[in-house]
């Protein structure tokens, strides 16, 4: 085994929250390394929302004018009634008075992880490491000891403090034997790309889009460089037939015309299974769990990775003071973890549950009653800013702020 190197915090993963969190510890002057199991931060398709808080809070790190630069603005977004084609639409422009970036981004999650990843390089007391996977940790109370597989062989790292940010199958919650507590929808969701512009042939469409539907729902959403469209599939059906030209032909015919869908092309056709879940503990001893680790929802409103980036503004916020030795290490970090976990359950849960409920709709009457309740939500001016402001993450962002 190799010598045994020391940092004063080490990250499990790469991907947006993990690279946020080194960016900010880093400019603190923090010695931190990045472990990443893959050969490079992942491409994943999924996540492309970033919503104006997320704006502000990545301002303090150099990294929003980017994603403005390559990502598209989207200040209005749709709730839409695919059977009348009505059209309620919602204009963040109107929360302007509380945010100088009232719009959504429109950003595949990878150049936020990319940029930061590489960015890192320019600090000496920062590294990412690829082609690195924990195998195992122990906390002793003085410190972590982590086990890193790498190409050729086994390195040993002792840190102060173990961040686990590696995702939905994160080994570090997995090690600490926290429960992860939820359920996962029957129904698995297909994400199609294509670079045929949908605007071309639906009317009025916007870059963000939920359709509602008694029969089948989707969602529109527009990247750079294609339309997303996410649907739900049938659980029992088998996954190739899901991916297949046949099942691609349907979506695309109901969507823009029958007989359309044979000419439509797709670059991805990802199935995915979408879970509720929610980490009993964002915090055991030294260490810590944020973003996917610690919280898993649907893909309804953006809110995955935005309160994933949440979660680690809020943990740099309470563990700087502690490895400054400012603060008492117990108290702020289960500071964090009461926080971030009591939002993620009474905020980002209860709201991707809502909105899965909205846009699936149901047969007559439920239908009806929630396309009526949009209405109402919109045609009132109290309500309406109260229901943006809270789509906007802001409401979730003052509730942690209060929990003491």
């Amino acid at each position: 085994m190799a010598a045994v190197e020391r940092c004063q915090v080490v990250i499990a993963g790469a991907g947006p929250v993990g690279t946020v969190l080194a960016t900010l510890l880093a400019q603190a002057g923090v010695d931190v390394v990045v472990l990443e199991a893959g050969s490079e931060c992942a491409q994943d398709l999924r996540a492309s929302t970033f919503h104006p808080p997320s704006l502000e809070m990545l301002d303090q790190i150099g990294i929003t004018q980017m994603l403005i630069d390559k990502g598209l603005k989207a200040p209005v977004y749709h709730w839409r009634d695919r059977q009348s084609g009505e059209v309620i639409d919602f204009d963040l422009a109107e929360i302007s008075d509380v945010t100088k970036y009232p719009f959504r981004i429109q950003c595949e999650q990878y150049h936020l992880s990319q940029g930061l990843a590489e960015g890192l390089g320019k600090y000496s007391n920062a590294q990412v490491r690829f082609g690195s996977r924990i195998v195992s940790f122990n906390d002793d109370g003085a410190g972590v000891d982590v086990f890193v597989e790498t190409m050729t062989g086994i390195d040993k790292l002792r840190c102060d403090f173990l961040v686990g940010a590696d995702g939905a199958n994160s080994i570090v919650r997995k090690w600490l034997g926290v429960e992860f507590d939820g359920f996962t929808y029957p129904e698995r969701f297909l994400t199609l790309s294509t670079e045929l512009e949908l605007a071309d042939h639906l009317p009025n469409l916007c870059y963000v889009n939920y359709v509602s539907d008694p029969q089948e729902w989707l969602v529109l959403l527009r990247v750079p460089s294609v339309w997303r469209v996410l649907v739900p599939t049938d659980p029992e059906a088998d996954e190739d037939y899901l991916r297949s030209d046949e099942v691609k032909n349907g979506i695309f015919d109901r969507l823009i015309g029958e007989g359309a869908g044979k000419d439509v092309k797709t670059g991805h056709r990802t199935l995915y299974r979408v879970h509720q879940r929610v980490a009993k503990s964002f915090r055991e001893g030294r260490v810590m769990l944020c973003g996917d680790a610690s919280h898993l929802n649907n893909p309804l409103g953006g809110f995955g990775m935005n309160s994933g980036i949440h979660d680690a503004f809020n943990l740099f916020e309470k563990l700087m003071p502690v490895i400054e030795g400012k603060a008492d290490m117990d108290a702020n970090l289960s500071l964090y973890d009461r926080q971030r976990r009591t939002v993620t359950h009474s905020f980002t849960q209860t709201q991707t549950k809502a909105n899965m409920a909205m846009i699936k709709g149901g047969q007559d009457d439920a239908h009806q009653q929630r396309r009526q309740a949009m209405l109402d939500i919109k045609a009132d001016d109290d309500k309406r800013r109260a229901y943006m402001m809270r789509q906007a993450m802001y409401e979730s962002l003052e509730q942690a702020k209060s929990i003491t």
